[in-house]
């Protein structure tokens, strides 16, 4: 009885959000106010009077909030620029004109491109910048929607520089390296499926051998970047990099069907933010004695002897960002664009502020109230399957709030109690999680009707649904199956 309250304000967002379509602040409003009856009632005995546990949720969701905020602001700020300075869309068209292939290009624009922007933005960019361009690359609206979905999804666990990761981390307190190559290793597992589905949706006929082995070149040279920059450095840079890095190898293979030169000039110009963020993350990760500098000034606090928070103002990825920004702005000269970018990006944080706060102000009263531990406890009952059913609930999250982040704030305290009650190593589970997460994506309603509106498709959003299901829980089993079969290794 205890689990199916606990399970309630869960409840409540689902079928807020996925049945009677509200936004994700209107439905974490409502189960937030439902999970605070819940606790004061039925989990009296959390042993909190209710003053010190509100004033303690208050200040860790609203700690977590601004933490995690710090990253998106800079992140949108960057694209926002970029968009301004015409440099998405000349990366764009120089992807487009490298080869008529339609099964190349859709590597190029869905995959590669699709996860750059992923790991640079998120938030829904990937789908709607790549879908209209295969559009205009004479795909027709339902395949382009398909494919776009498809080709980020294996990304969006480190998407806008790992900001659904960073989101874990802020809440289970695990190793960055250890997470970030558990879940790394996952989607460099599975990634291939999925990418196999989206390139023989690209095109009509079988795959010969020739698009089989493009495809599997295409997969090697994002995962093997993104495995090697997630154990070396951690979740910043495993989308963003190993998108860049692949893209960069796979079309210096790629043969030239249009006799064209790369402007590698005007190019690296595009380019310059990005690589000034990859050049302060590797410098602030891997060369020892900054690392210790920067990360050295933390900013602690405590309340109640329960409820804390921590930040490293700089060392945070966010930090990294407005750096590379400004840095990259004025190598190139393109400074003016500064203001109008930071005034967008404002303006679209918003709605994804409040939506955060709601967020996690509910997860983090369910784990204050004992909510998160009563289902954990109910789960644990599943027993020796709970590594199989681990990435859905990620999925079901992602579903429910359209966000990998909103999803692994919801429901990584729920796999690491899991984990701790049946015995199991936390990393691989919480792992889990933020796969499942990521690859939700493809399925849930709030995307797949912000993606569908930029092709001209809306009101056929079931039609795309319906070709993202099963990719989506393929993906998803592929990943359950592995995190069972390696489980006893660890």
């Amino acid at each position: 009885m205890q689990a199916l309250l606990a399970a309630t304000p869960l409840a409540v967002i689902l079928v807020a959000m996925g049945l009677m379509r509200r936004s994700a602040v209107v439905a974490g409003l409502a189960g937030l106010v439902l999970a605070l009856v819940l606790a004061l009632t039925a989990f009296a005995g959390a042993g909190i009077t209710a003053p010190a546990l509100l004033g303690g949720v208050a200040a860790e969701a609203g700690h977590s909030t601004l933490t995690i905020l710090w990253i998106i602001l800079p992140a949108l700020a960057i694209y926002e620029f970029q968009k301004r300075a015409g440099a998405i869309a000349r990366i764009k068209d120089t992807l487009a004109s490298l080869t008529d292939d339609r099964r190349l290009q859709a590597i190029l624009i869905a995959w590669f491109f699709g996860l750059f922007m992923e790991g640079a933005a998120g938030f829904g960019t990937p789908v709607a910048l790549a879908a209209p361009l295969l559009v205009g690359l004479g795909y027709a609206p339902l395949r382009a929607i398909v494919l776009a979905l498809l080709g980020h999804a294996a990304g969006v666990s480190f998407g806008a520089v790992g900001t659904p990761a960073l989101a874990q981390l802020e809440v289970s307190g695990l190793d960055p390296r250890g997470l970030a190559l558990a879940t790394a290793a996952l989607h460099a597992l599975c990634g291939p499926l999925l990418l196999t589905i989206m390139v023989r949706l690209a095109a009509s006929g079988p795959l010969s051998l020739r698009d089989i082995g493009w495809t599997a070149l295409a997969a090697a040279c994002f995962a093997l970047p993104s495995v090697a920059l997630a154990a070396l450095i951690g979740p910043e840079l495993p989308t963003l990099a190993g998108a860049l890095i692949g893209a960069a190898v796979f079309v210096a293979l790629l043969p030239r069907q249009r006799g064209g030169q790369l402007d590698a000039g005007a190019l690296l110009r595009d380019l310059a933010p990005y690589m000034v963020i990859l050049a302060l993350v590797l410098l602030t990760r891997l060369v020892g004695p900054l690392q210790a500098l920067l990360s050295g000034l933390s900013l602690d606090w405590q309340l109640a002897g329960r409820f804390s928070g921590a930040v490293q103002p700089l060392y945070h990825p966010g930090t990294m960002l407005a750096l590379g920004l400004c840095l990259g702005a004025l190598a190139t000269g393109r400074a003016g664009l500064l203001g109008a970018s930071l005034r967008a990006a404002l303006a679209r944080l918003v709605p994804v502020a409040l939506a955060l706060l709601v967020m996690l102000a509910l997860s983090r009263l369910m784990v204050h109230a004992g909510m998160i531990a009563t289902l954990a406890n109910a789960a644990a009952g599943i027993g020796a399957a709970w590594p199989l059913v681990a990435p859905f609930v990620g999925v079901l999250g992602t579903f429910i709030t359209g966000s990998a982040t909103a999803s692994n704030i919801l429901f990584t305290e729920l796999q690491l109690d899991t984990a701790a009650r049946l015995g199991h190593p936390a990393a691989p589970l919480v792992a889990a999680q933020g796969f499942g997460a990521a690859i939700g994506n493809i399925i849930a309603p709030h995307n797949i009707i912000a993606g569908s509106a930029t092709v001209g498709l809306t009101g056929r959003e079931g039609e795309v649904l319906t070709r993202t299901v099963l990719p989506c829980l393929l993906y998803g089993l592929l990943g359950g199956a592995a995190i069972l079969a390696t489980l006893p290794l660890l």
